[in-house]
């Protein structure tokens, strides 16, 4: 069993191209199951028939610590373990074709103010070049929606510096061109002459002049926001969904929100529009007379 998940996870890594962390999370989810069978003397996959998904999910169920959106990913990663097995003539049928994702409630995403996200912005202050690499970063963040490993992962020769935009290779290692605005491009290029470390082909580097990691850029953004006063959590996935509203409150179409924020389907993009709307009611039942 364990050589076919490292041939899954290597197929998922070159043919398919997913991200470290979603195979991370696979790979997770793979060896728990795996577990799971081998509690139930179950030493073959071909072993495995549908009766043995209700076991493992009602297995989890009985743990309790597992949210409906994490059980739900269980589930893709053993639909898509089974499949590439039944691809791969590895099993005769597929048992995981009669499985079900459950269903996820829709949360809708959490983002700040125009105002709030101004005022995060202008907090850094000072010449250092630590303190101009923060508020690049910052300023990028919320100019572009950019997902934080795609920040970390940025590289130089990816920035135009003319036209003012930068090329992304986001989820699949699909490459898009997103536009960085004057002020992200200005604060941009003052850190780039004041950084000490000019030959690294990554953009935002820590202070010995290795890549800042997605954890320390998490930091640094939960820093800066409870220094300008924000009082509640806030992290670089609040900058993006904080530009993907404030885009389309502003008038920008659906698609073109769609492009910048690198989503395959349009429905993902579309969770933004019910945020909108919500706004939108708020407002009208605080100003109609008749609301």
């Amino acid at each position: 069993m364990k050589k076919v998940l490292k041939s899954f996870l290597e197929y998922l890594a070159h043919q398919k191209g997913f991200s470290i962390n979603t195979i991370r999370a696979y790979k997770t989810d793979l060896k728990q199951f795996i577990g799971f069978l081998k509690g139930k003397k179950i030493h073959s996959l071909a072993g495995v028939d549908y009766p043995v998904f209700l076991g493992f999910l009602s297995y989890l169920k009985e743990r309790g610590n597992y949210t409906e959106k994490t059980i739900a990913r269980k589930v893709a990663s053993l639909k898509a373990f089974f499949r590439f097995l039944s691809s791969r003539d590895i099993i005769k049928t597929n048992p995981a074709l009669l499985l079900y994702s459950p269903k996820v409630p829709e949360r809708l995403p959490e983002f700040l103010t125009i105002e709030e996200m101004v005022k995060v912005i202008e907090t850094p202050e000072g010449d250092k070049w630590q303190i101009l690499r923060d508020r690049s970063i910052l300023e990028m963040l919320y100019a572009t929606g950019i997902r934080v490993g795609e920040l970390t992962s940025l590289r130089m020769k990816n920035v135009n510096i003319l036209e003012e935009t930068i090329k992304v290779e986001g989820k699949g290692r699909k490459e898009r061109i997103v536009p960085i605005g004057r002020p992200a491009m200005k604060a941009l290029i003052e850190y780039l002459e004041r950084r000490p470390h000019k030959s690294s082909e990554r953009v935002f580097l820590n202070k010995y002049g290795k890549p800042l990691t997605d954890r320390g850029v998490e930091r640094l953004v939960d820093r800066y926001a409870k220094k300008a006063g924000i009082g509640r959590k806030v992290t670089p996935h609040t900058f993006r969904h904080s530009f993907a509203t404030h885009m389309l409150d502003r008038g920008a179409d659906l698609r073109t929100v769609q492009e910048l924020l690198g989503h395959q389907r349009i429905t993902t993009t579309q969770i933004y529009t019910h945020l909108t709307v919500e706004r939108l009611r708020e407002f009208y039942n605080k100003a109609h007379p008749r609301a």
